[in-house]
């Protein structure tokens, strides 16, 4: 028979629960007890949806109070020495320093690096690998979490991140070793893991091998075979599970490694379901992963379930259904949307529903189509009704997109040239000092805010309370003697959301949070039509913003590829195309606030590298479109006026030349956590324009002082020159409280102060 599972759910809850939760425990509010109470609550409640759906295994262990790579990192021992780990287990409070610096137990020290999971707007904890680590079970969470299943009552499949996937998103922190060499201390931790599970009554174990859809070099695919072959003894049947992409040179691993299951994408990997198949051993069953957990459209159900019953004539009981990838990716209930309209509703399908139709496809295959016969007929109803939609498709839009020529994508002189007119017109000192647009989100903003939306306020009081806000920040910058100032953002509830709520082709949700990392949730837009500006966004706060001031005032722009990357995208036309679209719009702006006086202007594209490829072999054609999109954005304006860009939590290393070819005249990226290493791909590129490196971690509550920002500035200084620096935090201040925020920029100020006193007596001492 059909077995329908599911590889994970949200863990965050429908309404947020955790992430409140967290926060009342970080601010000391609420206790460790009271905390992991909520968390058995929600997983309870979790567990009982998916059961209710229909599942027939329902996974565990896909709950985190934070990030479940950090949680495989704790299960197996992995701390790093700073964070004086003893031994045991590992205890929560040494847990939340790894992920954030800082928890209510515990000296601050610095976290552990963060980024992003593969090609998601996920973010994990990344591991630290030492040659000396010794690894060791030291965490009683995967198997709590097995028992309170069972003690319920339900049938599951414990999750785990595979081995060589946990190996190969760490990181070397000392030596210089191959990670592989690990592995060999690795594997008979995970044999004991397999070994606790059986004994608490577990048949099946998910192990998450997602690096199977990456280039990987010979020795890691042979290292696969060694693994599971080690670890085919086991008395648990493994269920090894890849997603986010295509098999493609590792199909022939995958399909023969010894293991009871396979988990495949085939949403992302339609393609290859036919040859897995043909080369899937006969004992082994196969799921096939042909619901998306990565968007927010409903399935269409005839069409994927002609793929099933295809599939089912050559697997018959071998045969699951599944989700692509886990469902943290999406919101957890379409059924709290009561303000969406009917229309767009009926086209969409969050985690709960997802669920549903897993269950129906299980269903239809086990007693026949005529059993949903219902089901499928609304299903063709409503993509049909999708693809005719007037609210979807502008002739203007279109036309428009057509008249783009290549000359729209090309600034009107080289960086060199632009730069000197920029020098002369701003006349910084060296190492000017900025921030990255956002200031903290009070409660009272967000309540003025939201009664604007509720229309309690007139737009009079509104803006009269934004100005307030934008001046008070302006006199905050001044004071602590920022060079370049912003107005904070507090009219922005989200860096995507705000703008989209103002363009054409978005529609947004009440409900639609997903976790981004830790307690940090978003709600992406829904891009679902054609997209424009229809009237200014921005301009009327630049401009007051300005009036304040008498020094330089970023106009803050939100980029088109992180827009795009960090939206639901419509799924009915490429992905390039839609970019595209929020390009034009976007370029209206930049000119307009040009037209308003502002002469600089920061259009952030923090998700640049995370809408890469998966493959090498299709990176060229993505940063082609990707990086012409930002360029069209961005190129109307005159050499004077300074282009900023912000890249948050990537590696550049691989696509160095892309970021250039931005032709960005500042770029400001993220560098605290990884000690000012990832500026070394800027120096050996000898990367031309202007950088500002992050000089201290937003996402971590610890206030740097002066000497530890030297120090980074210094390294910094010794890879690029001086006269291209600037200094910045990381990344936005929204989620920070004004008395930490103030005391880091101060000690920021002063650290550029001693740098440019510093560099004046190098120049003195000059011939």
């Amino acid at each position: 028979m059909t077995v329908a599972h599911n590889l994970g759910f949200p863990r965050i809850g429908a309404r947020r629960e955790l992430k409140f939760a967290l926060e009342n425990y970080w601010r000391g509010e609420i206790d460790q007890a009271t905390l992991e109470q909520l968390a058995a609550s929600l997983r309870a409640q979790h567990w009982q949806q998916q059961a209710e759906a229909g599942l027939d295994l329902i996974p565990v262990n896909d709950f985190s109070f934070y990030d479940h790579i950090l949680d495989h990192s704790a299960l197996l021992g992995c701390v790093p020495p700073r964070f004086e780990h003893e031994g045991g287990d590992v205890r929560l409070d040494t847990y939340f320093r790894m992920a954030r610096g800082r928890a209510p137990h515990g000296k601050p020290t610095t976290a552990c690096e963060m980024t992003k999971w593969f090609d998601t707007n996920y973010h994990y904890i990344v591991p630290e690998l030492y040659p000396q680590v010794e690894f060791e079970i030291s965490s009683r969470k995967l198997f709590n979490e097995v028992v309170e299943a069972k003690n319920i009552g339900y049938n599951i499949k414990p999750v785990i991140p595979g081995p060589l996937t946990w190996l190969w998103l760490g990181k070397i922190k000392q030596g210089n070793f191959n990670k592989l060499d690990l592995l060999d201390k690795l594997i008979p931790v995970y044999g004991e893991i397999l070994n606790r599970l059986n004994k608490l009554g577990v048949e099946w174990v998910q192990i998450d091998e997602p690096i199977l859809a990456l280039d990987l070099p010979q020795e890691w695919k042979q290292a696969f075979e060694k693994t599971y072959n080690l670890l085919q003894s086991s008395p648990v049947k493994i269920l090894l599970a890849t997603y986010f992409g295509a098999l493609e040179d590792n199909l022939k691993y995958a399909v023969s490694l010894p293991v009871a299951g396979l988990h495949v994408d085939a949403v992302r990997a339609p393609h290859e379901l036919t040859t897995i198949i043909d080369q899937l051993p006969a004992y082994k069953i196969l799921s096939i992963g042909i619901v998306d957990g990565r968007n927010i459209w409903r399935t269409d159900l005839q069409k994927v379930l002609s793929t099933l019953e295809t599939a089912q004539t050559h697997l018959a009981d071998r045969l699951w259904v599944a989700p692509s990838c886990s469902l943290i990716h999406v919101p957890v209930d379409l059924a709290q949307e009561d303000k969406l309209d009917d229309e767009i509703k009926s086209w969409l399908a969050f985690a709960l529903q997802k669920t549903d139709e897993i269950s129906l496809f299980k269903k239809a295959l086990t007693d026949g189509r005529q059993s949903v016969e219902t089901e499928l007929d609304k299903s063709a109803a409503c993509n049909q009704a999708r693809r005719q939609s007037s609210i979807v498709h502008q002739d203007t839009v279109t036309q428009r997109l057509n008249s783009v020529t290549e000359k729209m994508t090309e600034r009107n002189s080289p960086y060199q040239q632009r730069s000197r007119l920029q020098r002369k017109q701003f006349n910084l000192p060296v190492y000017p000092t900025t921030t990255i647009g956002s200031f903290p989100q009070t409660n009272e903003i967000r309540k003025i805010r939201h009664a604007f939306k509720q229309n309690k306020i007139t737009a009079k009081k509104y803006t009269e309370f934004i100005q307030k806000e934008i001046n008070s920040v302006i006199k905050k910058q001044e004071s602590l003697g920022l060079d370049v100032l912003v107005h904070g953002e507090p009219e922005r509830n989200d860096m995507v959301e705000y703008f989209g709520e103002l363009l054409s082709g978005f529609v947004f949700t009440h409900f639609g949070w997903v976790q981004s990392y830790g307690s940090r949730c978003v709600k992406p837009p829904i891009i679902f039509g054609d997209i424009a500006r229809t009237k200014p966004m921005t301009i009327e706060w630049s401009r007051y913003a300005q009036s304040c001031t008498e020094k330089p005032m970023k106009g803050m722009l939100t980029g088109p590829v992180t827009i795009l990357n960090w939206s639901f995208v419509r799924d009915d036309q490429p992905r390039s195309e839609t970019c595209k679209q929020i390009a034009l719009a976007l370029r209206d702006e930049v000119n307009d606030l040009e037209q308003a006086g502002i002469k600089m202007i920061q259009i952030d594209e923090a998700a640049l590298r995370e809408g890469l490829p998966l493959r090498q072999k299709d990176w060229g054609k993505y940063l082609d479109w990707a990086v012409k999109s930002f360029r069209l954005t961005a190129s109307g304006v005159k050499d004077k006026t300074q282009i900023h860009t912000h890249m948050c939590y990537s590696e550049f290393n691989d696509i160095i030349e892309s970021i250039a070819a931005m032709d960005a005249d500042v770029i400001t990226i993220e560098t605290s956590r990884s000690d000012m290493e990832l500026l070394d791909v800027f120096e050996d590129f000898q990367y031309p324009n202007e950088i500002g490196p992050g000089v201290y971690d937003i996402h971590s509550p610890n206030i740097p002082d002066v000497a530890q920002i030297v120090e980074l500035m210094q390294k910094a200084a010794t890879r690029i020159p001086a006269e291209r620096l600037w200094i910045n935090p990381d990344c936005g201040l929204k989620t920070r409280g004004w008395p930490e925020v103030e005391a880091a920029l101060k000690n920021m100020v002063a650290a550029a102060e001693v740098m440019r006193q510093q560099s004046l007596a190098t120049s003195s001492a000059l011939p």
